[in-house]
């Protein structure tokens, strides 16, 4: 008798637990599993998809979207610009941080091209271009999405050339992994709190963090040359015709 009571008690839990995942799965279904403005989606920098002022990228991207869409890679230029060139894959902050080590005083300036990628990785970027007291650099025709613009902000000199193209946007869960609406707005808000903490840091003001969580995921929000100074997202030679 003992044995068949237990044996109901779990057949009703199994049925409860079916029942709760069906419901689970069915709402994570309606939430995307990656970035759409990731390297990985099509394409790289929509121009259909743009809000904000102003309404069209306020420069021409020259970089082919292939090289931008692959995993960023360093190259130390003349003087001592190092450039950042492509997503920012996961484990991008680990080279990059081999890289400044095996170049020592020679890097300078950290000049970007990138559509952005993971956020964890380009805060610790970041980091450390502020902890080695190095500039940053959105150089003519380069892009910096995403979270390219948390890297450029841990420069102690921040330049956005005219003709740059810089754009931010909301958080978003770029994992391949489905998550349930519940976790999903679980992570953003513990990653909003994360970035807003560093930009503060950084001496960015909040109206940048702002202007990207009114924009959504699968846009871009373009930044002008005035919007990035007013937001401390650039220095004083934020007009600066190319790099150093």
């Amino acid at each position: 008798m003992m044995r068949a009571f237990f044996y109901g008690l779990l057949a009703t839990a199994v049925v409860f637990v079916l029942i709760d995942w069906r419901t689970i799965s069915t709402q994570a279904a309606l939430v995307p599993a990656t970035d759409p403005a990731s390297p990985a989606s099509e394409p790289v920098l929509p121009p259909a998809l743009t809000t904000g002022e102003p309404e069209d990228a306020p420069g021409e991207v020259k970089t082919d979207p292939d090289v931008l869409r692959q995993e960023i890679r360093f190259e130390l230029q003349p003087g001592g610009v190092l450039l950042a060139k492509g997503a920012i894959d996961p484990g991008a902050a680990a080279r990059f941080a081999t890289e400044i080590e095996a170049r020592g005083e020679y890097v300078k300036v950290v000049s970007l091209d990138s559509p952005g990628g993971s956020v964890g990785d380009a805060l610790a970027m970041s980091k450390l271009i502020r902890e080695r007291q190095l500039n940053t650099l959105v150089d003519i025709g380069a892009l910096c999405a995403s979270s390219c613009p948390i890297v450029l902000s841990g420069g102690v000199e921040r330049t956005a050339a005219e003709g740059a193209v810089v754009g931010v946007h909301q958080v978003f869960n770029g994992s391949r992994e489905k998550l349930s609406p519940e976790m999903a707005m679980s992570e953003a808000q513990r990653t909003t709190a994360t970035v807003t903490r560093h930009l503060d840091a950084m001496g960015i003001k909040p109206g940048l963090w702002q202007r990207a969580m009114e924009t959504a995921p699968d846009r871009l929000a373009y930044l002008s040359v005035k919007e990035m100074r007013d937001f401390a997202l650039t220095t004083g030679a934020e007009a600066a015709a190319a790099a150093p």
